[in-house]
């Protein structure tokens, strides 16, 4: 029984190493291809817009009549995404203590 349990912990251990492993031996000679460069400089973008499209039109429909309290908040993060050298915790910080002040205070 001993050596049962080892054998599949073993066998389950290399197909884990095989399976992670797998990604980087295929991807060695897609690193030339100039759609995989094309994916990996458009895909980050397109996957952030997405989100934010998801989240504002939840977050706007959720709000009701206060849908501008999201909208000004939004536009506090990229204004200071923009202006403030393009800080990500800078403007996420704004965004969020702008909208927690609107909707707190008004």
């Amino acid at each position: 029984m001993t050596w049962y349990l080892i054998a599949a912990i073993g066998i389950a251990g290399l197909i884990t190493l095989a399976l992670r492993a797998l990604p980087f031996a295929v991807l060695k000679p897609l690193r030339r291809s100039k759609f995989v460069r094309s994916l990996g400089e458009w895909m980050p973008a397109g996957i952030l817009l997405i989100l934010a499209v998801v989240v504002l039109r939840d977050e706007i429909a959720a709000r009701g009549s206060q849908w501008w309290m999201v909208l000004a908040a939004t536009a506090v993060t990229v204004a200071v995404h923009l202006f403030g050298g393009r800080r990500a915790l800078l403007s996420i910080a704004a965004g969020t203590g702008c909208y927690v002040a609107l909707v707190n205070l008004l």
